[in-house]
């Protein structure tokens, strides 16, 4: 399902443009759109995307040139706070065709698990992968907590809407907890890497539509489920050879094979 159809008749939660929903845990208005959709909306997520990297010092992992054109965000995320500013958000490439699609796996060049992440890949793209990117929050954002866990919700909502199975992700290690409480799986086996420096440890990390409400928490789970439904969609069926064997069979380089 794309976003140009779920948004037919469902205008006003997002101030006129697009679909979305209201996180209960926050209180932000959180719209689902194009750059191409909503030019403004999207300049407003970008810069703020760039005054929060420029903070922590690793703007550069942003990609601001390349990606402000906005060619190559299939969607985006805004969290709006009650003036119409945009305090957070996060971008969706793909689906992707091809490994070569998925820029982020360049720092594991080289390095121990190169070979095996990009065969992770290879694996899930005939089935669809889209990939979450340059996720923020604003510092200064109330309930900013609340609203750091919605923007990872986002990242597991974004393969319903492109009609694909998998979401992908590289994430920095502090953040795992609230990535794995929406039902993201990191591939524990894949050796972390320094980047966008040595500051930081980046893993990979994917949510599968099919059983990401296995690994999330009850409380996450039951927020995804009404998000969900504010943007109508609906969650497809788990199959029982879909389930897997327990957490510890999953959180591996061999998840979702």
């Amino acid at each position: 399902m794309t976003v140009e159809t779920i948004a037919v008749g469902l205008e006003d939660p997002c101030r006129g443009r697009t679909a979305g929903f209201r996180d209960n845990a926050s209180g932000y208005e959180i719209c689902v759109t194009t750059p191409h959709r909503s030019p403004e909306l999207w300049r407003k997520y970008l810069n703020g995307a760039r005054e929060s990297y420029r903070h922590f010092g690793n703007e550069s992992a942003l990609e601001y040139d390349t990606v402000r054109d906005g060619s190559s965000t299939a969607l985006f995320f805004a969290a709006t706070d009650a003036a119409g500013e945009v305090v957070g958000g996060v971008r969706v490439q793909g689906p992707y065709t091809w490994v070569s699609d998925a820029a982020s796996l360049t720092p594991w060049a080289g390095r121990p698990g190169a070979s095996e992440l990009s065969l992770m890949m290879a694996r899930r793209i005939p089935h669809g992968v889209v990939e979450s990117r340059a996720a923020w929050v604003a510092r200064d954002a109330p309930r900013r907590h609340d609203l750091a866990a919605a923007i990872s919700r986002c990242m597991a909502h974004a393969p319903h809407l492109l009609d694909a199975r998998y979401g992908f992700a590289t994430v920095a290690s502090f953040t795992t907890d609230r990535h794995r409480a929406s039902g993201g799986v990191v591939a524990q086996l894949i050796a972390p890497v320094p980047y966008p420096d040595e500051r930081y440890r980046t893993l990979p990390i994917w949510w599968d539509i099919r059983t990401y409400r296995i690994f999330a928490d009850k409380l996450q789970y039951l927020l995804m489920r009404g998000e969900l439904r504010a943007m109508g969609l609906a969650e497809p069926r788990t199959r029982r050879s879909d389930r897997p064997f327990g957490h510890g069979g999953e959180e591996c380089y061999a998840y979702g094979r």
